[in-house]
């Protein structure tokens, strides 16, 4: 498991493009402004789906390592919406979050944290996605 604490190499003197492909496509969208972070959490909270949110930066290792995991993951549960926030991007939100390590993931529902985990630990990703997934199942069929 991995995490950056602090800002390693400054990428936004080379191509930007290249390295936020590297964190978020498919099913992943990427959070570089307020605005699309706050319609994307409205239309999860409009759809029922729970947010998988990343914050992450395309300089952390550790964020471009988990980044293949995260993507195949949106790919299977499309229940969810997956978003990468960049936190070079979203400073005063990655603050607002408490971040200080990446990459940090929050599973929300409702606009509300129900799980955490910072690091990227592809095996407890997993289980807690896992785990959210079967509570939102529940609670689906109870509502039913």
């Amino acid at each position: 498991m991995g995490s950056c604490w602090a800002k390693e190499v400054d990428y936004h003197d080379q191509d930007q493009d290249h390295h936020e492909a590297e964190l978020a496509s498919g099913n992943v969208h990427l959070i570089t402004t307020m605005e699309n972070w706050e319609v994307m959490l409205s239309e999860a909270n409009k759809d029922g789906k729970i947010v998988l949110a990343n914050f992450s930066a395309p300089w952390c290792n550790p964020c471009r390592s988990i980044a293949p995991t995260y993507i195949e993951m949106a790919d299977k549960y499309p229940s969810f919406l997956f978003l990468t926030v960049d936190v070079d991007e979203l400073t005063e939100l990655s603050t607002s979050w408490g971040i200080s390590a990446t990459p940090t993931f929050f599973f929300l529902k409702e606009q509300k944290t129900i799980d955490k985990l910072v690091g990227a630990n592809k095996d407890e990703l997993h289980k807690k996605l896992a785990a959210v997934t079967t509570r939102h199942d529940n609670s689906q069929a109870k509502s039913q």
